[in-house]
């Protein structure tokens, strides 16, 4: 049995927060708010939201008994097989405490810096329209002048003598593991090298050298994979604000997706992977080589025309082209500082509108309300003239508000039914328990699991 909502569990962790805020009884509207997760934890202490990642203690001694607390919560997190919890505390210099512990459930992204709920996801299984987009044919991709297999795997096997090399058994194998045939290219690299660990020995020197002829580090064989939008996972709200990568020009080598059936991930470098692309742009090649970074979770970039190019002494490498400058941005940021009103971001391609800080009159959605690709709206506090004008947007996946206007939305029962996932703009050092009251009615809009709170009461010690 799981001892996380036993108050003793929490008992330590309470003293420490108490004692931290002692001097300001009234600090955070008269709550203490956070979250402990198995990996991470976060925490307002007097210097500071304390955040620590992947169970580090925290550098001074005289924050032991703070860590200590934390590992107490985590292990019973771990009897509950449970990634994380939010706490809401209220505590008192003579003794009497009253947590609340929530667990946010699968309909909810817990954001791991804070308290509050993440993502509302109203449709199960739903992901942004990014997410789900298939690279469009190009029909007419070749190979590169460059590809070479015959050359790639002679000047492979001159480096790589002692390489023991796939079987044509074990290619078969891993293309119908894979769903998708092979370039000859890939298959040459791996008629060479299968790249797995117990053919160097598990020498990571042996491993580096074979990276140093490559160009990367290789998967083995058994391990290619392919790109799929799940390879490449970003939260609702930071997802849903993307779509610039996806503006693929007629002209661009590689199509700006997140994910493609034709993207054979092969090696990585630097936390970057390395794909040999099958579904090029109509300036592309069939067989080029994209890198897919670990600072994006939409786009790729060309490094090479093909394996023969990336790997071959003298190899050219090509930066990706991007949108044309002269094109309209899928996404408009209106504020003080961008753009000053929602007609000068409105045109067919709309697809994210953010709506930021703003001092001047509210803005009307007037503008906005036929576009046809408009799927994103955040806003402000204060900066929407009718919240009720949301209601006409019909074809919105994602809506981001201040309590205050969902209040309007949801009184009026105008929320669109057309939303996929939704968000509530809040400041991280509100009380999270009418945050979630809220989210809890938006989430039985759609009879989706609710956010469950835990209310433990008990003494701790008076102050002395």
């Amino acid at each position: 049995m799981s001892t996380l909502h036993e108050f003793t569990t929490w008992e330590p962790l309470l003293h420490v927060l108490r004692s931290a805020h002692s001097a300001t009884p009234g600090a955070l509207g008269g709550h203490v708010a956070g979250r402990i997760g198995t990996h991470a934890y976060s925490m307002p202490m007097p210097w500071g939201t304390m955040f620590t990642m992947h169970g580090q203690a925290p550098d001074a001694a005289d924050r032991r008994p703070e860590f200590d607390a934390v590992q107490r919560v985590r292990r019973a997190l771990a009897q509950a097989d449970t990634d994380g919890v939010s706490f809401v505390a209220g505590m008192s210099p003579d003794g009497p405490a009253v947590l609340h512990l929530l667990d946010f459930g699968p309909a909810v992204e817990a954001e791991v810096s804070g308290p509050l709920p993440g993502a509302l996801l109203l449709v199960e299984g739903a992901v942004p329209e990014p997410w789900r987009r298939l690279p469009d044919p190009v029909p007419g991709a070749k190979l590169s002048p460059a590809a070479d297999p015959a050359a790639l795997e002679s000047f492979l096997r001159e480096r790589l003598p002692d390489a023991v090399g796939a079987t044509e058994a074990e290619l078969a194998e891993a293309e119908a593991r894979l769903g998708v045939a092979m370039p000859d290219e890939l298959k040459a690299l791996y008629r060479v090298t299968r790249a797995r660990w117990e053919d160097w020995n598990d020498d990571y020197e042996s491993a580096m050298r074979v990276a140093n002829v490559v160009g990367c580090q290789l998967l083995p064989l058994d391990e290619l994979y392919i790109a799929d939008a799940a390879s490449r996972w970003s939260q609702w709200r930071f997802a849903a604000m993307e779509a610039e990568a996806v503006d693929t020009r007629s002209d661009t080598a590689v199509q700006g997706l997140v994910s493609s059936p034709g993207w054979i991930v092969f090696g990585h470098w630097d936390g970057d992977r390395l794909a040999v692309d099958l579904t090029p742009g109509p300036g592309g090649h069939s067989g080029q080589v994209i890198v897919l970074t670990r600072e994006e979770s939409i786009g790729a970039g060309l490094i090479a025309d093909s394996l023969t190019q990336l790997v071959l002494p003298g190899r050219r490498r090509r930066n990706p082209r991007g949108r044309a400058d002269d094109a309209p941005s899928a996404v408009a940021h209106v504020n003080s500082g961008s753009l000053r009103s929602v007609e000068a971001a409105a045109h067919p391609a709309l697809e994210v509108l953010s709506i930021g800080l703003w001092e001047g009159e509210p803005f009307s959605l007037e503008p906005v309300v036929d576009l046809p690709r408009l799927r994103t709206l955040r806003a402000e506090p204060g900066t929407l003239a009718d919240p009720l004008e949301i209601s006409r947007l019909t074809g919105l996946e994602f809506l981001e508000l201040c309590p205050q206007d969902w209040r309007v939305l949801l009184d009026a029962d105008a929320v669109p039914r057309s939303l996929l996932a939704a968000g509530i703009q809040v400041r991280n050092d509100v009380d999270p328990l009418p945050v979630v009251d809220l989210a809890n009615e938006i989430l039985a809009r759609w009879d989706r699991p609710l956010v469950t709170r835990t209310t433990l009461e008990g003494s701790l010690d008076p102050v002395a």
